[in-house]
């Protein structure tokens, strides 16, 4: 296939997006949601799963002409740490994963460059420079942000791309990204709705930006339909990784009577309190309860698991290596304008074979999932846990999923949000605080990428902030 083809078809995809948004209002209006979502696909067959993933057959012809030449690297300015955390180690796992499955994929990283102070810029350049890196990625927004806009120039023929907290700037070969691992969180916060006894719910949240947001409106618009009684607390801990702030305001929110809790943050410290106060934790961003176990390759964050399912309910595993796989797809097929907000989720996924160590017996690696304990889907919910959820409830997670994996059915599409009237200015975009009450997206309404990504600068109505 060509390059020009290549091109052609990714174009088609991106107009295919565009058909899915006005696709689903349509459908919804009409009470026929999966047959406008196949309508408006043009390439996909009745019943099959809706995905972006690039044609299997430029992959197999790209990584025929790549394995014959020379390795591909990909190179990580890495905001963290591995060792001990849920969103540096987990990418690490996801690069490890990647180089089993190609045998001409290999990378390199730089840990600590936002913790520890270190020159993101320089990072970038020693890592393309010394490691052959083709493609350069930053897990944090402040290690890509703005250094790779000076530095993706300098490298044209480099990839670049960066996570989303509140800014989505972006160059010809600098390119944003996130995974929709809201979609997870909306089925956690149905689980943790109907968990609680006290009906207060808690976030340890590190800092205020779009990213947390949109993931605690997610958790809540769950909660909120599980058990509308039920109230969300929120307090601030200011940075992604500190463990004594996170021990202390998870700590404050179990003293305001939170017997279920979640965090926004990467260290052990809010599980810890849970442990400590016999309450229900909800995990993130990784299977915390299968850290440790070498065959998922996730003995890279830790020796040991974090926790058992006797007190952690339900966690995601955010599967990262479905986001490289989507760059590596582009790049092989010599594409020079890569999408410049890719925001993958449910229906989007790698191939495996059935007998992966993954997700055993499945052949799709989903780019989000519940997972717990190398469970998935219902099955990651902990017996403990489920044994106090209704059947209802078990039968609701069952079909959301399915309905997200099909992409027909999403959170921030079904349901209003309404601005509680705290949140963040967004001076380049000329973006206030919605004033409490404001009805910013109604329901039955798509929330395009850019909204979700950029522009949910606020805390929905009911969730209460602890200052």
């Amino acid at each position: 296939m060509s390059k020009e083809k290549v091109e052609e078809e990714r174009k088609a995809s991106k107009i295919t997006r565009r058909q899915f948004a006005a696709g689903v209002a349509i459908a919804v209006a009409s009470g026929a949601v999966g047959a406008a979502i196949r309508s408006a696909t043009l390439r996909v067959k009745p019943g099959e799963v809706v995905t972006r993933e690039v044609t299997k057959t430029v992959t197999k012809e790209v990584a025929r002409t790549v394995e014959a030449k020379r390795k591909l690297t990909l190179g990580f300015v890495l905001g963290g740490y591995v060792s001990g955390s849920t969103w540096d180690g987990r990418f690490i796992v996801g690069a490890e994963r990647l180089k089993a499955l190609y045998p001409w994929f290999d990378y390199a990283y730089d840990e600590g460059v936002v913790l520890g102070g270190k020159d993101p810029a320089a990072s970038a350049r020693d890592l393309i420079e010394t490691k052959g890196a083709n493609l350069v990625d930053s897990s944090w927004e402040p290690g890509g942000v703005p250094a790779f806009h000076t530095v993706a120039k300098d490298y044209p023929d480099v990839y670049f791309f960066d996570t989303i907290g509140s800014d989505i700037s972006s160059e010809r070969n600098f390119s944003r990204y996130f995974i929709r691992q809201y979609q997870a969180m909306y089925l956690e916060g149905l689980v943790a709705g109907v968990l609680t006894r006290t009906n207060k719910i808690g976030v340890t949240v590190g800092p205020v930006c779009v990213q947390n947001y949109r993931r605690m409106a997610a958790f809540y618009l769950g909660i909120r339909e599980a058990n509308p009684a039920a109230k969300l607390y929120i307090k601030y801990v200011g940075e992604w990784y500190k463990p004594e702030v996170e021990r202390d305001v998870s700590l404050a929110l179990a003293d305001l009577g939170v017997d279920v809790l979640t965090n926004y943050t990467d260290s052990t410290a809010p599980l810890e309190v849970c442990k400590g106060r016999g309450i229900w934790y909800v995990g993130k961003d990784t299977d915390i309860v299968s850290i440790g176990n070498k065959a998922l390759n996730m003995d890279i964050i830790g020796k040991e698991p974090w926790g058992t399912t006797d007190v952690v309910a339900v966690t995601f595993d955010t599967r990262w290596e479905v986001l490289w796989n989507y760059y590596l797809k582009e790049y092989l097929a010599g594409i020079k304008n890569p999408a410049k907000l890719v925001f993958l989720g449910m229906h989007d996924y790698i191939s495996l074979p059935a007998d992966n160590p993954y997700v055993p017996g499945e052949t799709k690696l989903l780019a989000v999932d519940l997972q717990t304990g190398g469970k998935i889907g219902v099955d990651a919910i902990s017996p403990k846990a489920r044994a106090n959820i209704p059947s209802e409830i078990i039968e609701l997670i069952k079909n959301r999923r399915a309905q997200m994996i099909a992409g027909v059915w999403d959170p921030f599409f079904e349901y209003e949000l309404v601005s509680g009237g705290k949140g963040i200015e967004i001076p380049e975009l000329n973006l206030p605080v919605p004033p409490k009450g404001t009805v910013v997206k109604p329901a039955k309404t798509v929330a395009d990428d850019e909204f979700l990504l950029a522009k949910l600068n606020f805390q929905l109505d009911g969730i209460q902030l602890i200052e």
